[in-house]
């Protein structure tokens, strides 16, 4: 039952790419080719297995560029809604300006469109209708940027050294995770907003509503570097889309 609630993804396309210059001049970063392909179809292809049935993409940089490398606005017949912005609103804003395309009793998940990762996403969605959470983020208990602290219960109860919490483990935030559509009713139109602030106002004023799921298992990149990009190039190097 759990899983037919997710139908929708919200994929994140609109970044700059400022660290990926110049190859961002031309192609937004997840438009730019990783195994002969383009990034962001390693997670629309992660969430198809999954049984996603709708994508949704934000756009702003270039965003013409999408309308060229997907001119039928599908994905293995899966389809793809594009969300441009004309100014761009970052990670929380931008999930409040699709809220028009959702259900009001929809749970989504949200995927960062520069990520490559094949960890099995099951684990979050069971994990998500188990605690009935507002947010359950995909966490890894090893990597770079290690700042999500997590309770014996497995509430997030910071992020980012906010509050200088501590709890019993402290994760990488994978920039994927599960989420309730009504947490769009704290987070104001038009108003450009990380969704880690929303997150973080959440934890204050409702503890316990953020949840976190660690999932080791499989690979996960962040390609967030040049020097991540191309040791990716060389990892994934002549393969083909299947």
């Amino acid at each position: 039952m759990g899983k037919k609630r997710f139908k929708t993804a919200f994929i994140l396309g609109a970044g700059k790419g400022i660290r990926l210059k110049p190859l961002t001049d031309t192609y937004p970063k997840p438009l730019l080719e990783i195994g002969r392909r383009p990034i962001i179809t390693y997670a629309m292809e992660h969430l198809r297995g999954i049984g996603i049935e709708r994508f949704i993409v934000n756009t702003h940089h270039l965003h013409q560029a999408y309308e060229k490398v997907f001119p039928s606005r599908n994905y293995k017949g899966i389809p793809i809604i594009f969300r441009y912005e004309p100014t761009l609103l970052e990670t929380g804003g931008g999930l409040k300006n699709i809220d028009d395309l959702l259900l009001d009793d929809e749970a989504i998940i949200y995927y960062n469109g520069d990520v490559i990762t094949n960890l099995p996403l099951i684990k979050l969605l069971e994990k998500h209708e188990k605690d009935s959470a507002i947010a359950t983020l995909v966490l890894r208990s090893k990597g770079h940027n290690m700042n999500v602290e997590v309770d014996e219960e497995g509430n997030i109860v910071d992020m980012r050294f906010t509050f200088g919490k501590k709890g019993v483990k402290t994760c990488l935030f994978t920039g994927i995770y599960a989420i309730e559509t009504k947490i769009l009713d704290v987070i104001e139109q038009r108003k450009p907003e990380s969704i880690v602030m929303v997150f973080l106002r959440m934890i204050q004023e409702n503890p316990g509503s953020i949840k976190g799921v660690i999932i080791d298992e499989g690979f996960w990149y962040d390609i967030g570097t040049p020097e991540a990009f191309f040791t990716l190039k060389e990892v994934f190097k002549g393969l083909n889309d299947e």
